[in-house]
């Protein structure tokens, strides 16, 4: 009964971390992720230690809920039940393929739940499912296998390709690639597998190659990518302006490509007169599609500046949890920390999207901070952890049905005080001013400074 209680004062108190909770209890099952690793693993047997056990541990490392791996398994140490040194072992023999299929299981389930939750969506391309294809190089992680102790540069454990829903802001799916050293473009074969007729893929111009151009047009699927340098073609007719875009002026151009085989394909090349210049200074960008002419250069424009939604969940996934774990040196493991990282962005998307369901007309056009219901979250956890066994939890929702559990999360949403989980609004930023005295390495007196500059008398101590 006092458990009940508990449960009952935390849903008032504390609703997103119940949602949370209760997300992952019916996400992340025990029997599901082992299921996951029956099916994908090849190498790697079960053994004593269930990967279910290592999804549980690393979660609360990722969650922020414990500060570091050992930690989490100090913790968890009677659950999990073998050695430390067996479980960072099964950690570093967690094969690539177990971890993308983890993703990509549990974002299809989560994206049946947003479906039942009615959220209003904003179709960013009417008729088009819209991805976004980006890459990010895994941080140097610290020199703790023997093969590292004697290095001086960075340890690269590993590259991935994430593939975004921006409309549900749900990552979908991920390729992993142990070489830290691996060229994006590399891995555009297995993106290829992935496209499929109907969509259209935003990337930037690491992206812009003839077999990736080609392959997503032969899958009757289309594209918004950045001309790289090196891809030339032949322009065709003149060039139209075609107005203002969010960010600059744009035309319009035909573009003729062949491939080695000697296949054509005609495109439309956008070009972005930009007020102010990019990060690389520069004042002019092309972006190709092979959109039909009723979507116009300019949406075709906005869509593509629309790709920073992806750099924004890799800044969520840096900042709110911690997805890149850098005492994990073998890259697998590694690999698996990220993985869980976007494990839980997605269950954070569905408890937004419960909240957006549920307050859609006070949200109207403010957004809600991933920053601060990871902080609540990461702060309530432990807690109601200790006063709600697992049990509980396993009975209020791990037998839900996908609507069932949507129709939960929104009545829980209904308890949510918004206003301390919205983003603050935007200001713009002055430029830092220049410093005209001292050097680096020189220090001075901040109470001396600020005395002087209210004009008051120096007061010695």
């Amino acid at each position: 009964m006092l458990a009940k209680e508990a449960l009952r004062v935390f849903c008032q108190e504390s609703p997103v971390s119940v949602m949370f909770r209760g997300s992952l209890e019916r996400i992340m099952s025990p029997a599901k992720m082992d299921a996951i690793f029956a099916k994908a693993a090849v190498r790697q047997k079960t053994g004593d230690l269930l990967f279910s056990s290592c999804v549980d541990v690393m979660a609360l490392v990722v969650a922020k809920v414990r500060k570091s791996v050992h930690a989490a398994y100090r913790a968890r140490a009677e659950q999990v039940g073998v050695s430390v040194r067996a479980f960072y072992d099964k950690l570093a023999g967690i094969e690539p393929q177990v971890s993308e299929r983890m993703v990509r299981e549990t974002a299809n389930e989560i994206a049946g739940v947003i479906q039942h939750m009615a959220v209003a969506r904003k179709d960013l391309l009417p008729g088009y499912e819209v991805r976004i294809l980006d890459g990010n190089h895994l941080a140097g992680t610290e020199h703790r296998l023997k093969e590292l102790r004697t290095r001086g540069a960075a340890a690269l454990p590993g590259v991935t390709l994430c593939i975004l829903d921006p409309q549900r802001q749900l990552v979908l799916d991920v390729i992993a690639c142990e070489d830290g050293h691996a060229s994006e473009r590399a891995l555009i074969p297995r993106v290829l597998d992935k496209v499929g007729a109907g969509e259209c893929w935003v990337a930037d111009r690491n992206f812009c190659t003839l077999d990736l151009l080609f392959g997503v047009a032969a899958r009757q699927s289309a594209f918004v990518i950045r001309q790289h340098g090196l891809l030339v073609g032949e322009l065709v007719g003149k060039r139209k302006r075609l107005g203002r875009a969010p960010t600059g002026v744009a035309y319009e151009q035909k573009l003729r490509i062949t491939n080695s085989r000697g296949e054509v394909l005609e495109l439309r090349r956008i070009t972005l007169e930009l007020d102010a210049p990019t990060r690389d200074g520069e004042m002019e960008i092309h972006v190709l599609s092979n959109l039909p002419q009723a979507v116009s250069g300019r949406a075709i424009a906005t869509l593509y500046l629309d790709r920073w939604r992806i750099e924004t969940a890799f800044m969520h996934l840096a900042t709110v949890l911690r997805s890149e774990v850098n005492t994990l040196a073998y890259p697998d493991a590694a690999l698996f920390g990220f993985c869980i990282g976007l494990l839980l962005y997605n269950v954070l998307a569905l408890v937004q999207a419960a909240v957006r369901a549920a307050h859609g007309r006070k949200l109207k056009a403010r957004k809600l901070s991933h920053y601060y219901l990871g902080d609540e979250i990461a702060g309530t956890y432990r807690g109601m952890m200790i006063v709600i066994p697992p049990q509980y939890w396993t009975q209020a929702f791990a037998h839900l049905t996908v609507a069932h559990l949507a129709d939960r999360l929104v009545a829980l949403a209904k308890k949510v005080s918004i206003q301390q989980f919205l983003t603050n609004p935007c200001t713009r930023n002055n430029p830092p001013p220049k410093r005209t005295s001292g050097k680096r390495g020189q220090h001075v007196s901040t109470h001396r400074l600020l005395q002087t500059s209210r004009g008051t008398n120096l007061k010695k101590c």
